[in-house]
């Protein structure tokens, strides 16, 4: 008998499309990862500067954008969530694009950060709620996974594109020029082609808010909270350490970068179809976690630079194990009931936790050690914890006793 839920009449445009969204939302985050080294070198920084200056210009955002969505999201899907994207991808890029005029201190510079982090909070909740609502449970992990992979392909892309804006213009202007792009690229996508639908039949299941009396959807969170910590962790120093600790000049970082994240899109993709076909979504995440922390292990100490980034893109590319099941699981464990306000939670949970402490240990270990490697062990560590974690909680879910998925809903 056909399988209806892979037909073509399911919107595959939608996460297409908000995967666009999502590079330029990432890519106006992040542009402050990629400056941190010009800027360092502008102002003459030490490594020690560096780490204690960096931490709350990584951490700020994470802060705002995760309060934001524990508080925010219930009321944006109330709002309707397209109407909430479309004020996320304006708010963001003014954001972004203020950076470079009034961006002349850190206190400054901190500030819009924070106020960054409040523009950007509901994007992913908003795109959860329409993507539970468009698609059914046995193709949601390739459906999510369309557009959050456009997280990565933005830091894949990121250094080719933001890096030789920098050395040419100069930091400033490199937020500028990020941030119009979503005026003029996702806003337009968002209005023209995204619909908000109501939930299709026999989609929902459950009570309302029934996820929070869940211990498996708390253990979840507590995964998603390491996994943001090494996510974030590896994003947000990994340019500084090439430069600072391993010598690769700035002008260079765009291949080694690119090749290290664009790792992650692939394990996205293809991971996300496996566990689509297995349905041993968390089983998976905790693997990858396995594999990235023995990647770190090795990549850490190498000097040769093509095995050291040959070992960082498997870590990457293990850690994605997590992120391709990442939001199917957690529409799973909600029931697909308020689907935005359970995304939000989790989502603003980790990113408060893990997304915060992610930037901030690290710095803070540098500031103190001077030693960039000792900052990268300790994600190293975390992504060790995070496959325990996962790995008992796919027990609690029974995933080593469930028979491989032949297309229908688990």
């Amino acid at each position: 008998m056909r399988d209806h839920t892979t037909s073509t009449r399911l919107p595959w445009h939608v996460p297409l499309i908000f995967a666009v969204t999502f590079i330029v939302h990432y890519l106006d985050r992040n542009v402050i990862a990629f400056a941190l080294p010009r800027m360092a070198q502008e102002l003459h920084w030490s490594d020690r500067q560096v780490g204690a200056y960096g931490q709350y210009l990584l951490g700020a955002f994470f802060l705002s954008y995760g309060l934001a969505q524990l508080l925010l999201s219930g009321a944006a899907e109330r709002f309707g969530a397209k109407r909430s994207l479309v004020l996320v991808i304006i708010g963001f890029s003014c954001v972004s694009m203020a950076m470079g005029p009034l961006g002349g201190s850190l206190a400054m510079l901190v500030a819009l950060r924070l106020l960054l982090g409040l523009a950007e909070s509901v994007h992913v909740p908003m795109m959860g709620v329409i993507t539970a609502r468009q698609f059914p449970q046995a193709v949601r992990a390739r459906a999510n996974a369309i557009w959050n992979v456009g997280i990565i392909v933005a830091t894949a892309t990121g250094a080719l594109i933001t890096v030789p804006i920098i050395a040419t213009w100069g930091w400033r202007n490199a937020f500028v020029i990020v941030g119009a792009a979503g005026l003029v690229i996702a806003l337009p996508l968002v209005l023209l082609f995204v619909h908000h639908t109501k939930p299709a039949p026999g989609t929902i299941s459950g009570a309302p808010r029934i996820y929070r009396g869940g211990p498996d959807y708390w253990l979840y969170v507590s995964v998603g909270v390491l996994n943001a910590f090494c996510g974030f962790g590896i994003l947000g120093w990994l340019p500084s350490y090439f430069v600072r600790a391993k010598g690769i000049d700035f002008a260079a970082l765009g291949w080694p970068l690119s090749i290290v994240f664009g790792a992650g899109v692939v394990g996205t993709l293809a991971i996300a179809w496996l566990g689509d076909r297995l349905q041993r979504r968390v089983l998976l995440a905790s693997v990858g976690f396995a594999g990235a922390a023995v990647s770190l292990v090795f990549a850490i100490p190498s000097q040769s630079l093509v095995p050291m980034v040959a070992l960082f893109a498997l870590a990457v590319f293990c850690q994605s194990a997590f992120q391709a099941q990442e939001h199917a699981t957690i529409q799973k464990l909600a029931g697909d009931v308020d689907v935005g306000a359970a995304t939000g939670t989790y989502n603003g949970t980790s990113l408060i936790i893990g997304g915060v402490v992610g930037s901030m240990v690290p710095g803070a270990i540098v500031a103190s050690t001077g030693s960039f490697d000792m900052a990268l062990s300790a994600i190293a560590v975390a992504a060790l914890l995070a496959s325990l974690l996962a790995a008992l909680l796919a027990r609690r879910l029974r995933e080593g006793a469930m028979p491989a998925a032949t297309g229908e809903p688990a």
